[in-house]
């Protein structure tokens, strides 16, 4: 047994409830949007009471901002650990984009990709949820550009690239693909989305 094992502690059953809890938001999320995510809409889904949950969660703006919260919490464990364990370089940033390309349906969410739809859904909606978006997204362009810089150090891309010039483009890539799969269906949106990051990749290919 390890020091990690000694001194790991098992959730308690309300930790236990509340993450059974934030799970369904996100599924309520990604299917309807997170404006139809409230205290009765979850009820609904999980059969709990409405008092129960109003224990969890003091009002629907803080229900949406926890489950905004377990959507990039779910997106974090299958789309970036993952991804860190390919080498730095090209490979781990070609890993990050295959797990991009098909955590919905991994996760089993009806609707897509949540985190992408709450971007649209609040775009022109100021307020807390709004906010909480924008905070996220600059965490991931960030998360992005170190991945792109890894590949500038081991010398995979040239010196001179601009690692925030190609997060850009490498997320709008991302984005690209959740559009098109709506109209042209995931294995189409793939095999594009690939292209798209081949050609990427060859443009700034030391």
């Amino acid at each position: 047994m390890n020091a990690a094992q000694i001194f790991a502690t098992k959730p308690t059953k309300g930790e236990e409830t509340r993450a059974q809890i934030l799970a369904a938001a996100v599924q309520i999320a990604s299917q309807l949007g997170f404006e139809s995510l409230t205290i009765g809409t979850l009820a609904e889904k999980t059969g709990m009471s409405k008092s129960g949950l109003f224990a969890h969660f003091g009002s629907k703006l803080e229900l949406q901002v926890a489950a905004l919260d377990e959507a990039a919490r779910q997106f974090t464990e299958a789309v970036f650990m993952p991804a860190l364990k390919a080498p730095r370089g090209l490979r781990r940033l070609k890993a990050l984009l295959e797990n991009w390309l098909d955590w919905p349906q991994r996760q089993k969410l009806p609707g897509g990709c949540p985190i992408d739809s709450a971007s649209r859904e609040y775009d022109h909606r100021p307020g807390p949820m709004r906010d909480a978006i924008i905070e996220r997204q600059r965490l991931l362009e960030r998360e992005c550009t170190k991945a792109v810089q890894l590949a500038i150090e081991t010398g995979e891309f040239a010196r001179d690239t601009d690692a925030a010039q190609v997060a850009f483009e490498f997320l709008s890539i991302v984005l690209a693909f959740f559009r098109s799969e709506i109209v042209h269906g995931h294995e189409l949106a793939a095999k594009r989305a690939r292209s798209a990051f081949a050609r990427l990749v060859e443009t700034y290919r030391a």
